[in-house]
């Protein structure tokens, strides 16, 4: 059975909840829909405020072929393939189809080049769909070929009117006793998502024992929807707790050494739609925190797997995950570069801006120079092992040791060459 949502979307402008300034009576993208001629189009906006609802409603409108695909699972060869089959169908004068997006931003740049020719010739009219701002995620050629149409919120009013209309039109609610008493909790729980607010008012519904309108009538008050929603929404949501706990999960898995774990709870982002920018951005923050000089080849790798994700994109982006994720897991571990940084810090916040030793100060001026700035700084260049014994740290904390060499192979062979250099002043 179909969820709520899709058996509610809407069929025509008409029954379109929202986005008065751009499908209202009198608006400039009703007319344009009006009149076909539909160019193609970015819809920006945040989830549920109805944009691939609009993209269908204009493919219903003006008669058109309407390709869709999710930039989530969507490659170049998908893209080309849909493209061919578009060119496939310009016979007896057919419009254009329409192509339909979501998430375009998830596009790696070429992904998005894929489709530059075909928009350029007309063989489609591109419909993308994006949370993200289009000025930054998607390439400027693309961007000049499109008009942006904003989608805003949907106000409380006209999401209430929604609920309203599904408990009186929906062929399955219609045979449930309910009344709708207090709404401020669907609304809160669904944060201005039409899509998940009619999935919460299904999932309250259907919990209940009562069958037909011969019961008494279920009061859905906002305690009793709280309550529901806590039992049984539990599902990733990349906006919410999931979010949060799945990528700490991931990130513990790795900083554990346990890449079975953490391919899994990686397979568990990608599943849920997760940002892969943002995945590969942890991964390059925590090859340095729990990795750093113990292997200093994954930061390399981390860093090397963002730009590669971001330039191709999923699906094929999840084996580049997968790799840096075994990578990173199974590589020794040490976190004595970010232990060092915040001992540094916090000596810096209670010592303050200590006055910088003399002779390592810079002296570009002569009033410098006879101020002794620079003077009997030793270039470590100049002396045997490129190694002069001078002091560096600011007088009121000489000795202070920040930088401890954690025990592995790595940081064992840095222990062993501070200390040739220093002896007595590191001992670790």
């Amino acid at each position: 059975m179909e969820p709520l949502a899709e058996r509610m979307r809407p069929k025509n402008l008409n029954d379109y909840v929202g986005q008065k300034h751009l499908v209202g009576e009198t608006a400039v993208l009703r007319k344009t829909i009006e009149n076909d001629i539909v160019p193609s189009m970015i819809l920006w906006g945040p989830p549920g405020v109805g944009k691939t609802t609009l993209a269908m409603i204009i493919a219903q409108t003006t008669k058109r072929a309407f390709f869709q695909m999710s930039a989530i699972n969507a490659g170049v060869k998908d893209v080309r393939e849909t493209i061919e089959e578009a060119k496939r169908r310009q016979f007896f004068n057919a419009r254009n189809p329409i192509l339909f997006i979501d998430e375009i931003h998830r596009f790696s740049k070429a992904q998005q080049d894929s489709l530059l020719g075909a928009v350029e010739k007309g063989i489609v009219t591109l419909i993308g769909a994006t949370t993200e701002n289009p000025s930054f995620e998607v390439i400027p050629a693309l961007l000049s070929r499109c008009q942006v149409y904003v989608l805003q919120p949907i106000d409380a009013e006209d999401l209430i009117s929604l609920l309203k209309r599904a408990s009186e039109q929906d062929e399955i609610l219609k045979l449930k006793n309910f009344e709708i008493k207090e709404y401020d909790a669907l609304l809160r729980l669904s944060g201005g998502d039409a899509r998940r607010l009619l999935n919460i008012l299904e999932l309250v519904v259907e919990f209940s024992p009562l069958k037909s309108s011969s019961e008494p009538t279920l009061e859905i008050t906002n305690d009793f929807v709280v309550e529901i929603v806590q039992q049984n929404m539990v599902r990733y949501d990349k906006t919410g707790e999931q979010h949060y706990d799945i990528i700490s999960a991931f990130i513990k898995s790795i900083r554990g050494s346990d890449p079975n774990a953490a391919v899994y709870y990686l397979a568990r982002m990608l599943s849920g739609g997760e940002d892969i920018l943002f995945i590969a951005r942890r991964m390059v923050i925590l090859s340095s925190e729990d990795i750093g000089l113990a292997n200093p080849n994954a930061l390399l790798l981390a860093s090397t797997t963002f730009q590669a994700v971001h330039q191709i994109g999923m699906p094929e982006a999840r084996i580049i995950l997968s790799q840096c994720a075994i990578y990173l897991a199974t590589s020794p571990k040490s976190n004595s570069a970010y232990v060092a940084i915040e001992n540094a810090m916090r000596e810096v916040k209670e010592s303050g801006n200590l006055s910088v030793p003399l002779h390592l100060r810079n002296a570009p001026t002569a009033l410098m120079k006879n101020l002794n700035y620079g003077k009997n700084y030793q270039y470590a260049h100049n002396f045997e092992k490129n190694f002069a014994d001078q002091e560096f740290l600011p007088e009121k904390i000489i000795g202070t040791t920040f930088f401890e060499p954690s025990d592995n192979a790595s940081e064992t062979r840095i222990r062993e060459y501070l200390k040739s250099l220093w002896k007595e002043k590191y001992g670790y």
